[in-house]
């Protein structure tokens, strides 16, 4: 790999996941989070933290792959507007304590991973396929958040 291949990836890595973990960091599961009735597949709260740095790694490689490729193209736009979408989820739900925003954000996150997906899987499909996991893994946390919001009755804020 090339200096500037290299410098790329490092720098999408610290952005994904240095964001992720500091995002993670600053908007905890708190009292209200607790409180809240969750379905009973809710996995414990210490499963987060491994999945999402996996995941952000993976987002990252993605990114400076496609950075590398097309900074311009709609794969790279699209890969943008899943990261804004995903720093945004733990603020609005953790942070805003809205349940209903939070599944906002999660849906759009959710359509924009896919699009990516598919944006990407003709011309990089090591990309494309970097995101599939990711998908599986918004569509879960979709689920939750939905089931969340059905359980307590309220598409704003629980308090």
């Amino acid at each position: 790999m090339n200096r500037r291949r290299l410098a790329t990836h490092i720098a999408f890595l610290v952005l994904v996941v240095g964001g992720g973990l500091l995002i993670g960091a600053t908007n905890t599961p708190d009292g209200w989070y607790a409180s809240l009735a969750k379905p009973p597949f809710n996995p414990p709260n210490w499963i987060f933290g491994p999945v999402w740095t996996i995941l952000y790694v993976a987002i990252a490689v993605a990114g400076a792959r496609t950075w590398l490729r097309d900074r311009r193209g709609a794969a790279m736009t699209l890969w943008w507007g899943q990261l804004v979408l995903n720093f945004l989820w733990s603020p609005a739900f953790f942070t805003l304590h809205s349940i209903g925003g939070a599944m906002v954000v999660v849906t759009g996150m959710a359509v924009a991973v896919a699009a990516f997906i598919a944006a990407s899987w003709r011309h990089d499909r090591p990309a494309a396929l970097l995101f599939v996991p990711y998908l599986a893994w918004v569509c879960f946390a979709g689920l939750l958040n939905g089931s969340i919001l059905w359980l307590n009755g309220s598409p704003v804020a629980v308090q």
